[in-house]
């Protein structure tokens, strides 16, 4: 204890080389403890970017790809899937709700979703958070030209309420094919879910229908043989294909069973698969940028740890005098050692407790923002067990470089005895 005093005083002496060594020690173990956070919540997040859907029906391709066109709008479908077909599955008793999708055309470098009013009532995120409205209200499915925008889409273009706009065919940023002849008016603007939803143009089935109507293999109908919106709207717009589709069922326990079924539907080959299956698939893609942000943090913590190291061998030579008076008032050889391994335990134990305060000061000032924007929740809770493991890493780590000052002034104090050799 008293070795302890007295590596505090000998720090509060040295105070302003103390708080900075301090100070960078907290900055590398609240990155540390910041960067395990949010990968943690990160993969989370990402692992419920979809939430409460059983399986995700498409055209028979991969899980992975399936997974990226229906839920994060990438890519694009290797087939349709005829009405048909949703129908009957939709109409299986193990089926609680069916939600369809209808892709292919963009605005401005965002996707265009063609579904139905069962979308905003079912679909989650999340922690089974369901889709709200932020202004103005969803599309009705007998209004084919009403259009509900995601949060990106209206805060980056500028969109109002009654803004009337054009959709184009196909996904590309730049198009050249237009339907300027069947504007959408903008009825509703969806909060904020910091998932693929915020960048989604949403139009009824029978919107999508209606877009293409005059369309024939991909281009439109010239002439007398082009259909106006109003004459649109007096159409059958039930559609004859869709993308993809989502299920929920009415028991858990059939999951199985209904995505053999329909992995084996005879009416055309189709493929069934589970939203966190393909989540983690998905994620473990991306497993490498995950362990190399996590290594570089720990990179950033030995910089502070060297940091710390350096201070320390810097002023063993200024400290020789300090360390023969107290040899002269019966110090040993092992009690000036364990006095620098306790400074260097007391410097990062510092830094330790001064990191866990900037970490929850982070995530108190930037918690909405973030969960706003990306959908990231980072909870205000104590350590987890793994986050204390890594603090408990960083102070043995610090024990261990805490060896190499204190050999050193373990030697010096033996042959200064009571006498300085410089």
């Amino acid at each position: 204890m008293h070795l302890l005093r007295l590596a505090l005083a000998s720090l509060a002496n040295r105070r302003f080389t103390a708080f900075l060594t301090v100070f960078a020690i907290a900055l590398s173990a609240c990155l540390l403890l910041a960067v395990e956070r949010v990968r943690t919540e990160a993969r989370a997040s990402f692992a419920s970017t979809i939430s409460g859907t059983d399986l995700i029906v498409g055209a028979r391709s991969g899980s992975i790809n399936l997974l990226l066109y229906s839920v994060f709008r990438i890519g694009n479908a290797t087939n349709n899937i005829r009405w048909s077909s949703f129908q009957t599955i939709a109409g299986d008793k193990r089926v609680s709700w069916a939600i369809p999708i209808s892709l292919g055309d963009s605005h401005r470098g965002y996707r265009v979703m063609g579904t139905n009013t069962d979308y905003f009532e079912h679909y989650r995120y999340g922690r089974k958070q369901s889709l709200a409205i932020r202004d103005g209200r969803f599309f009705k499915d007998d209004e084919p030209f009403e259009v509900v925008l995601g949060a990106e889409v209206a805060d980056k273009l500028r969109y109002a309420l009654g803004q009337r706009i054009v959709l184009a065919h196909g996904v590309a940023t730049v198009n050249l094919l237009l339907h300027d002849d069947k504007p959408f008016t903008v009825v509703g603007i969806l909060a904020r879910t910091g998932t693929p939803v915020d960048r989604t143009l949403h139009i009824s089935l029978g919107g999508m229908e209606a877009l293409h109507i005059d369309w024939q293999n991909g281009v439109p109908a010239r002439g007398n043989a082009r259909i106006s919106a109003e004459q649109a709207k007096q159409m059958d717009l039930t559609p004859k294909a869709i993308t993809a589709f989502m299920l929920g069922l009415n028991s858990k326990v059939a999951t199985f069973g209904m995505q053999r079924q329909i992995n084996e539907f005879r009416g055309e080959p189709l493929l069934a698969v589970l939203p966190g299956v393909a989540l983690q698939e998905l994620w473990s893609l991306m497993g490498t940028a995950e362990k190399a942000l996590f290594v570089v943090s720990l990179f950033v913590v030995l910089t502070g740890l060297i940091g710390m190291l350096t201070a320390i061998l810097t002023s063993l030579n200024e400290r020789r005098r300090e360390m023969a008076i107290l040899r002269s008032v019966g110090a040993r050889p092992w009690h000036i050692a364990s006095l620098l391994v306790l400074e260097a335990l007391a410097l990062t134990g510092l830094g330790i407790l001064l990191g866990l305060l900037l970490l929850y000061l982070g995530i108190a000032v930037s918690r909405d923002l973030l969960q706003s924007l990306y959908g990231l929740h980072l909870p205000f809770t104590l350590p987890s067990g793994y986050e204390w493991a890594l603090l408990g890493a960083i102070l043995s780590a610090a024990l261990l470089m805490g060896f190499i000052p204190a050999w050193r002034a373990y030697r010096q104090s033996l042959s200064d005895g009571l006498s300085i050799r410089l």
